[in-house]
């Protein structure tokens, strides 16, 4: 039995409608549809969210439906990528205003007046490599 199915059991087994359903997981009435018909899947915080309201445990939710548990690593991979893109980009902008910083200080000095100019460029450069590193890795999920 494929989680769609499990879905409309559990709603039917509590008496709900598909509106009644729609309103408790903050979902539309439509998205319920098409979990039940099996045209997309839940995330994992909906299939939390319906196991509590359903009273039914995980477990019996997701066993057994190989394409839901092939949704929920996606959706992890994804997220583990987009944190690193936030990453990078935090920790390039936290340098770049340190770089700042010290040039304002040392503004004199031959070394930091060649970082002042290389710095932004050797930062734009990784930005770039970082962000296609990471539309790469998204491509593959």
């Amino acid at each position: 039995m494929n989680i769609g199915d499990k879905i409309k059991n559990a709603r039917e087994e509590n008496n709900l409608t598909q509106t009644q359903a729609a309103e408790s997981l903050m979902v539309s009435r439509q998205t319920i549809s098409n979990w039940e018909n099996g045209k997309s899947l839940p995330d994992i915080l909906s299939v939390i969210r319906m196991s509590e309201l359903y009273k039914i445990s995980l477990d019996e939710l997701l066993k057994g439906d190989i394409a839901m548990m092939e949704k929920i690593e996606q959706d992890a991979e994804i997220s583990k990528t987009e944190r690193k893109i936030l990453n990078y980009a935090m920790i390039s902008i936290l340098s770049g205003i340190m770089v700042l910083v010290l040039c304002k200080l040392y503004e004199n000095n031959p070394v930091i007046q060649f970082l002042n100019g290389a710095i932004p460029w050797i930062f734009l450069g990784l930005t770039f490599l970082f962000w296609i590193l990471s539309l790469h890795k998204l491509s593959k999920v």
